[in-house]
């Protein structure tokens, strides 16, 4: 039987098998990626969806496990996003780069040198990319959050239906900021289904009958919460609702059970960075996103 660090280290005289995971494989693959869940909360989602129906507008968790001897040495992610295990060996990144690089349309979102290396051999394909942006991960524990006031008038609350039109607008106008593309273009009705069907996992502040901040935590378990999706209205900036905004959901994380939260901010968004920080985020990884087709 192969011990752990050989697992770990790939076999170098062992072949290691890679296969998709069934559900199944859903407790082993947990039991694997918790042991890191910081830096694999991403994987981690991935893995408690496989086999489960998606919401509308998102794909199919597809989980990729390698083993060696019978045994999990490495998980990797072909949907939603192209990922491979943090601190994955460099033997393990050769064994799944065929099947990562096989991936004709997508997101990547890997520790940079991981992006770096998946990309070039994509990019061979006749690929070209859409989005390509470096990121900080942020995380936060909760005797490390420093709360921020609500604004004067402000009031916090979950999302709800009626909301919908000003989402989807929040949405189109934070794609139009990163200078991505805007799918509400080409299909209206398919957008407001994948805006709808976050709607649980939205809070908002509401202010003068208005949104005056919305923000996402897309994963909520007990490992760790993931805030994506934040937006402020331009004429609420600088105003203390982003601040106010991102501290009433990590609040709501801690308080829902969530170990720690963690968010991404583009490298050189030094405004963003000193907002989290002064909320009692601290960096912990640097991260490559590629959006490709």
């Amino acid at each position: 039987m192969a011990d752990e660090a050989a697992i770990a280290g790939g076999l170098p005289g062992e072949q290691p098998a890679i296969r998709r995971a069934r559900p199944s494989d859903r407790q082993v693959l947990l039991d694997h990626l918790l042991r890191n869940p910081r830096d694999n909360l991403l994987l981690i989602d991935a893995a408690e969806r496989v086999g489960r129906p998606p919401a509308p507008g998102e794909a199919p968790a597809h989980v990729l496990i390698g083993e060696v001897g019978g045994r999990v040495g490495c998980v990797a992610t072909l949907q939603p996003m192209i990922s491979l295990e943090a601190d994955a060996p460099a033997s393990w990144f050769e064994a799944f780069l065929p099947y990562l690089a096989g991936v004709t349309s997508g997101l990547i979102k890997a520790p940079v040198d991981q992006a770096d290396g998946l990309w070039r051999r994509i990019e061979a394909t006749g690929r070209r990319k859409l989005l390509d942006r470096v990121e900080w991960g942020y995380a936060l524990a909760p005797d490390a959050l420093r709360p921020a006031p609500l604004p004067e008038g402000a009031t916090e609350r979950p999302a709800e239906r009626a909301d919908l039109a000003e989402l989807v607008e929040a949405a189109r106008q934070s794609l139009r900021e990163e200078n991505r593309p805007d799918p509400f273009r080409g299909d209206p009705t398919a957008f407001r289904s994948w805006v709808s069907a976050r709607l649980s996992r939205a809070r908002v502040l509401e202010h003068e009958g208005a949104l005056g901040f919305v923000g996402y935590a897309d994963v909520r378990n007990a490992s760790g919460w993931l805030i994506q999706g934040v937006y402020t209205p331009l004429a609420k900036r600088r105003h203390g609702f982003a601040s106010a905004g991102v501290s009433r959901l990590c609040q709501h994380a801690f308080e829902s059970g969530g170990s720690h939260v963690q968010l991404a901010v583009v490298e050189g968004n030094a405004a963003a960075e000193a907002l989290y920080e002064r909320l009692g985020f601290t960096r912990f990884a640097r991260f490559r996103t590629i959006l490709f087709s």
